[in-house]
Parts: structure tokens; sequence; C-alpha cells
């Protein structure tokens, strides 16, 4: 987890999808098999596993499976952008 963390600050990125694959990425690296702890994501056609492939669970159904938060913000108004349409530029003719 550590080395996951270290590089996706390398990769100037907060995203818990590159932390989860620079994670695993390490691990295989190290010989070890990353642990998973959810649940893998069922897919639609359901393929026969081969035991020589490496696992893998995706990460979407992680997302999926919160909803997005209310968004409470107002409606932006578009009155001030009518106005900048008439607007011309000084470096015009």
């Amino acid at each position: 987890m550590i080395a996951g963390l270290r590089a996706a600050i390398a990769l100037g990125t907060c995203s818990e999808d590159v932390v989860a694959l620079e994670a695993r990425k390490a691990a295989q690296a190290d010989g070890r098999a990353p642990t998973v702890t959810a649940a893998p994501a069922t897919p639609d056609r359901p393929e026969p596993a081969d035991p020589q492939l490496p696992q893998v669970s995706h990460l979407t159904a992680h997302h999926l499976a919160r909803p997005l938060p209310e968004d409470a913000r107002p409606l932006p108004r578009l009155e001030q952008w009518d106005e900048l349409l008439h607007l011309r530029r000084k470096d015009s003719s």
C-alpha cells in the first residue's frame, strides 16, 4: 500500500484507482499476490476462470456502489455571459 501511495504522489494524483493499481504492481513485483478485500464485480456474461491468469477485481463496481452526493449549488445565471457577447476587444477594429 505504501508503494502505491508513493507512486501516486510521484504521478501527482490522489486517485484511489492509481494507488490500488500501483500497490498491486508493487506486490506482484515482490512476488506476493495482492490481497483483495472487496468482492469482484459480476460480469454481464460470466467467462470461465483460467487458473493460469491473474484474478483482477474491477474498481468501477466500487465507484458505482456509492451514490453521488446531492448537488445543492444554485443553477448558473447566464445574464452576465450574454453581456460578454456584445463586448468588443480593444485590439479589434
